[in-house]
């Protein structure tokens, strides 16, 4: 009987699952095809698009600006990421709420509206120039927007609830009692943190780091109102062809170069982390 019923599931099994494959093929699989293919057909037929994306030094300082930011804005945010979402999974219920409450509202506010306010609290004039120079660290006002510092420090912020909530699903999961059985076997605070500590959150880096990097890479508002066009970044650029010069070849030339990236990078995470919980 179980033999006449297996068919059965499995047709259901795939009607239900059939609207999200639907969805998939037309607003993901169609789309990247048409991009791939106006990528080697426009202005003409060829690769020529690639061989001036790939040998241009002009738009291999693009790459590099945005490889860069991606990079620091990764590294950052999980040194920033790690102490807090430890506080998160050691303190007690009461404050965690609190504290979530206060990462979830920077998530839930207008990305232009942070952006805006990091723009004046950046500035020459703005509160953070004012302050350090008060207190005598500095005599003259940095320069701080307009330059892939400013993007970086946007960024970071941004960021860094989504590099908070994997590691903390990680970290709020690892016994204790572990770390207890590494302090009575002798290990200092710091080796407990690198020898135990870390190799266990690892996965909950790895997932964060990648999506931290990954969105990094095809960020397109907080580069472009702090970072100016001599900084420009890949997602810039991609607006730049497209909607400024109407050179849609090469704008998806770009843009698959980034598609292809990210693949690259999740299927690296996948193999390196199979069977970890990433």
């Amino acid at each position: 009987m179980l033999s006449f019923l297996m068919p059965a599931r499995r047709g259901s099994g795939l009607g239900m699952a059939l609207p999200a494959l639907v969805l998939l093929l037309a607003f993901f699989v169609v789309p990247v095809t048409l991009l791939l293919t106006r990528s080697v057909t426009e202005p003409q037929p060829g690769l020529q698009n690639y061989e001036t994306l790939l040998g241009s030094a002009t738009y291999l300082r693009v790459f590099g600006n945005t490889f860069l930011v991606s990079g620091t804005v990764t590294l950052v945010t999980a040194l920033i990421a790690f102490p807090v979402a430890w506080l998160l999974a050691i303190t007690t219920p009461r404050l965690a709420g609190i504290l979530f409450g206060i990462i979830l509202l920077s998530m839930w506010t207008n990305l232009l509206a942070r952006t805006y306010a990091w723009m004046v609290l950046l500035q020459q004039t703005g509160l953070i120039n004012r302050m350090l120079m008060a207190v005598g660290v500095i005599d003259q006002p940095l320069q701080l927007t307009n330059n892939l510092i400013g993007v970086t420090i946007g960024m970071v912020y941004i960021m860094l609830p989504f590099m908070i909530l994997p590691l903390y699903g990680v970290i709020r999961k690892i016994d204790p009692a572990i770390l207890q059985a590494a302090a009575l076997c002798g290990a200092s605070k710091g080796q407990a943190l690198r020898r135990v500590l870390l190799p266990l959150a690892a996965p909950g880096i790895a997932s964060g780091a990648l999506m931290v990097f990954v969105m990094s890479l095809g960020y397109f508002v907080t580069p472009a109102l702090l970072g100016g066009t001599s900084n420009m970044m890949l997602a810039e650029l991609i607006v730049q062809q497209v909607q400024s010069l109407v050179n849609w070849g090469m704008g998806a030339a770009a843009a698959f170069i980034l598609l292809v990236v990210t693949l690259i990078l999740y299927a690296l995470q996948l193999r390196l982390f199979a069977g970890r919980g990433v």
